[in-house]
């Protein structure tokens, strides 16, 4: 992929950002835009003096006009504490957006992808999770506007397809991790790290025994690159993650022992929907985008552990929590 015109939306979050480079690192120019709703301009401060890069403030429940080759849709709120402090807009962006950016992407005949997510699984009653399974989602639950937001938003790509013929592309990403993720978004990685390097106690929901599968963001980028790149007929959904699994009190415990924290385990009461188990089944991914994610979860948390380190010390009131 290179010498194109690329659009990229919610481009200056934690994901976005780091697609934008790596877009601009292959030859391609790109349009960064974003509502800075949970995105951050520090992310992309070092992007805006390259004449291949443009940032552009909008939000994407309101048409855009834009000329480029191909769309990448990641702009909507990912962590719970973000995305359930205003449903009604989540919901907007999972659909609204939606239906705008497939507009968009049909009057100028475009390739658009879609960032959706392993929330549309729900609570799985299937593990791992493959992309045939449907899902065990409470549609009005407290994380229903994302959760059911983003199960409409592949529905749409789905029928603009096949409606339409539009070549679209939906992922489904699971946990990912890494530099850039905003230290206030509730997410449990930036929350152990965070509490661990300020040696206060690391909270933990529930009795810990929940798994997650953490796939770390170079991985991630990669693979949302090939499936951009696939022939016409490769639409997806396709699971996108590492289907590497931990419980969550194993993860607290890799990074206390990673910091050298002082910190202590404590225990609280476990949220409302919040999934027992979550692994995918990258069976398609590594058939389909001959893709698999490599880097091990010790390794990923030391470079996220270094970032965060750094972000404390130069910006601490942005990692007040």
């Amino acid at each position: 992929m290179k010498n194109k015109h690329i659009l990229v939306t919610g481009g200056s979050g934690f994901l976005g950002s780091h697609l934008c480079e790596r877009l601009l690192e292959l030859g391609n120019e790109v349009i960064c835009v974003d509502n800075f709703y949970t995105g951050a301009k520090r992310n992309i401060y070092h992007l805006l003096d390259n004449p291949r890069f443009e940032l552009v403030r909008h939000d994407i429940t309101f048409p855009l006009y834009v000329e480029v080759d191909m769309i990448f849709n990641l702009a909507c709120p990912a962590s719970p504490i973000h995305y359930q402090r205003d449903p009604v807009q989540t919901i907007k962006t999972c659909v609204h957006g939606a239906i705008n950016l497939l507009g968009l992407a049909k009057r100028i005949n475009a390739r658009i992808l879609q960032a959706s997510t392993s929330e549309v699984y729900g609570d799985p009653t299937i593990h791992p999770q493959p992309e045939e399974y449907w899902g065990n989602v409470n549609p009005i639950g407290v994380r229903s506007c994302y959760d059911e937001g983003k199960r409409c938003a592949e529905t749409l790509f789905h029928a603009y397809w096949l409606q339409c013929n539009l070549p679209i592309k939906i992922v489904r990403i699971f946990n990912t991790y890494g530099p850039r993720m905003h230290p206030n978004d509730g997410r449990v990685v930036s929350n152990f790290i965070l509490q661990a390097l300020q040696n206060r106690d690391i909270t933990i929901y529930g009795d810990g025994q929940q798994t997650r599968s953490f796939c770390y963001r170079d991985d991630l980028i990669e693979a949302m690159i090939r499936m951009m790149d696939t022939p016409d007929e490769v639409t997806g959904p396709v699971n996108i993650g590492n289907p590497g699994e931990f419980t969550i009190l194993e993860l607290a415990e890799l990074v206390i022992e990673l910091t050298g924290s002082k910190s202590k385990i404590v225990r609280r009461p476990l949220p409302s929907d919040d999934p027992k188990q979550r692994r995918p089944d990258t069976a398609k991914a590594e058939k389909l985008l001959k893709w698999q994610a490599t880097t091990p979860l010790r390794e990923g948390l030391t470079h996220t552990i270094a970032y965060f380190d750094k972000l404390l010390k130069e910006e601490p009131d942005f990692c007040t929590q």
